[in-house]
């Protein structure tokens, strides 16, 4: 492989974005477009990644995949090559993907009366989630019931693992059959009751800890290992915080926390829904370095490398035979959150759908701090027909 053979040849100017997750694509889009800035290789979130591509951001990689033998014989999931590709035309290699379910602290749970006979919790609805915040409320009132991104400040999280996991769960979607954005529906309406629920009945943390950039990293590397939180909507690369290696080391996390499966909102079926996305590696149209970027994108991406760096960071592999890897199998709660992706749903493959994305956050914000969910619905409606057209939005 020639990036092997050149690893002391070639220099890597390896330049981290410091942002919140939601400056994080603007910083990255404002590098892409200026010739003087852009790099030679991103990771691309791949919900932005059609944003992008309209854009003129990135480069099709068609001529480059067509000789990558692993992207032509079965070593990347079909679903992984799709979530890299606009209209058929790949852009980027699919670097991980992941599950979202709800982390639950074994310890709290069963202070608050809430473990079966088996060390598990698994609620069945919405209203098992609530009744398990007002159990550990009163049992354990010291610690924070439930908490999920709930603001502008986390981005894409709260749109993602927290809005779209409620809405998916009653059976909705973003779009409609004829391609237009949902705006007013009683999906809506209840993902954001729910919400208000949670906040209203003091079950979320405060809004100075979840209303900021670092909420998603307070609640997984300090909240949840120090025992003051009951349970969080996440995904399953917090346990790379947990591990050694990572940011907030947790001796013995596989047997003091558990991983529920997000249920629908009253049980209905498929019984179960996550929210499926991942980051991937492209190249940038701008690029100046295009084929060695892409030998060294392979190289990335090669088992032996590959392997330890997705251990390392605890998200799910995109590599058929990474995923048979003993050391990947017996990661704690990867098989389980693997099995999630069966009632899994990805964001619309939308180059509209950042923009409304923000619309989506700035809802939910307006919820959690105290306004009507109608009328945050009216502004939602108003900020996506203003964006999209219209013509481009309906109820149901």
């Amino acid at each position: 492989m020639t990036a092997g053979i050149k690893k002391d040849e070639v220099e890597l100017d390896v330049a981290p974005i410091t942002a919140s997750e939601g400056d994080y694509f603007t910083k990255i889009a404002l590098q892409l477009a200026d010739k003087g800035t852009c790099p030679d290789l991103v990771c691309e979130d791949t919900f932005q990644l059609p944003n992008d591509v309209a854009a003129g951001y990135l480069t099709d990689l068609t001529d480059y995949v067509k000789d990558y033998d692993d992207w032509n014989d079965g070593k990347y999931y079909d679903s992984m090559k799709d979530m890299v590709s606009v209209d058929g035309v790949p852009y980027a290699l699919p670097y991980c993907t992941d599950a979202r379910g709800i982390w639950y602290n074994k310890e709290v749970f069963e202070k608050a009366g809430l473990l079966d006979e088996n060390n598990e919790w698994q609620p069945k609805t919405w209203q098992d989630i609530l009744d398990a915040c007002a159990a550990i409320k009163e049992k354990c009132p010291d610690v924070v019931p439930f908490w999920c991104n709930s603001g502008k400040a986390t981005g894409e999280a709260t749109s993602m693992q927290t809005y779209e996991m409620l809405l998916y769960g009653t059976g909705e979607k973003l779009l409609n059959d004829d391609n237009k954005w949902i705006t007013g529906s009683d999906g809506i309406k209840n993902s954001l009751n729910f919400l208000n629920d949670i906040y209203s009945n003091g079950y979320g943390p405060s809004l100075s800890l979840v209303l900021n950039g670092q909420a998603g990293n307070t609640s997984a590397r300090e909240y949840m290992p120090q025992g003051k939180l009951g349970m969080s909507i996440d995904g399953i690369w917090i346990t790379g915080n947990w591990k050694d290696t990572g940011a907030s080391p947790w001796e013995d996390y596989q047997d003091k926390v558990g991983l529920a499966a997000m249920p629908t909102n009253e049980g209905q079926d498929p019984g179960t829904v996550t929210m499926s996305g991942g980051w991937a590696l492209s190249i940038p149209e701008n690029a100046d370095n295009k084929d060695l970027t892409f030998d060294f994108m392979e190289h990335m991406m090669s088992p032996e490398v590959y392997l330890k760096t997705i251990l390392d960071q605890g998200n799910i592999c995109t590599r058929t035979d990474v995923a048979e890897e003993a050391d990947y199998v017996a990661q704690p709660f990867f098989e389980k959150a693997t099995s999630f992706l069966d009632t899994a749903y990805f964001r619309p493959q939308n180059d509209q759908y950042s923009s409304v994305s923000t619309y989506i956050q700035s809802m939910v914000e307006s919820v959690v701090s105290g306004t009507s969910v109608e009328d945050a619905m009216k502004q939602y409606n108003t900020d996506v027909s203003r964006t999209v057209g219209e013509d481009n939005v309906a109820e149901q």
